[in-house]
């Protein structure tokens, strides 16, 4: 629980700069969520759900990014020695996050503070959270496309289902890119990882947007999470392919 509080404390100080915006200038804020929902039957049973909601806010000195994700799976499994099949839970997945971006002079330069918190059922780990800061710079941001980075040491607190400490400092860094590459659909690739002694942490998504119409669209994405340390039992690389609504609230 401690661990968990130190990244929320690092996800909520962004919103202690709403006190800065002293000029009063216009505030930019941006909201979306999706929601996926699959079920099979006959043959196979299951069922599995995705949800994510993602927020952007752009103020006079600060650049703010929050996710929250959350994915479920059930599959019916055959009960040995039984004809009759059984509910069994196969993933369940929350990620949190938040990095607040502070412009200095030339405001495509910045300084970023990053926090998260990770509990995946199956990962192997009984949670896993970070806490970052360093360097983040834009390199361009155009109508077409963008780029950004970051890179800086950090500090991850993990535990490890068997009771073990896996927690040690870090360097982490990110990269975001986005294409336009028409008014309706939008590409864009995710990319972290979390470099450590204990464990090597990295996760990717890339994306395909399009919209429907000015609120609602339609996603597929392709997730790669990736852990160097895992249990015996347990596979180094999870993979996740995705469609999904998204809406956007702002």
């Amino acid at each position: 629980m401690r661990k968990m509080l130190i990244a929320l404390l690092a996800i909520s100080t962004p919103f202690f700069a709403l006190a800065d915006n002293a000029k009063g200038e216009e505030k930019e804020f941006s909201m979306d969520g999706e929601f996926g929902l699959i079920i099979t039957s006959g043959n196979t049973k299951t069922k599995s759900a995705k949800g994510k909601i993602n927020a952007h806010q752009e103020l006079e000195m600060w650049s703010n990014d929050f996710v929250l994700e959350a994915f479920y799976k059930q599959d019916e499994v055959e009960v040995e020695g039984d004809e009759e099949q059984t509910s069994q839970t196969t993933a369940q997945k929350i990620f949190f996050s938040g990095q607040g971006n502070y412009k200095l002079n030339n405001p495509d330069y910045r300084l970023f503070l990053f926090g998260s918190y990770e509990n995946d059922r199956f990962s192997g780990f009984d949670y896993q959270s970070t806490l970052a800061a360093g360097w983040d710079h834009q390199l361009w941001k155009e109508k077409i496309s963008s780029f950004s980075y970051s890179i800086g040491p950090g500090y991850s607190f993990a535990k490890k289902e068997t009771g073990e400490d896996a927690s040690g400092f870090i360097l982490r860094g990110a990269m975001d890119y986005k294409w336009k590459i028409s008014d309706t659909s939008t590409f864009r690739q995710l990319i972290s990882t979390e470099v450590g002694a204990e464990n090597t942490k990295s996760k990717s998504e890339t994306s395909l947007t399009a919209k429907i119409n000015g609120s609602l669209a339609m996603k597929v994405s392709f997730l790669l999470n990736h852990n160097t340390e895992v249990a015996e039992d347990k596979k180094n690389l999870d993979t996740q392919t995705a469609v999904t609504l998204v809406y956007t609230f702002f």
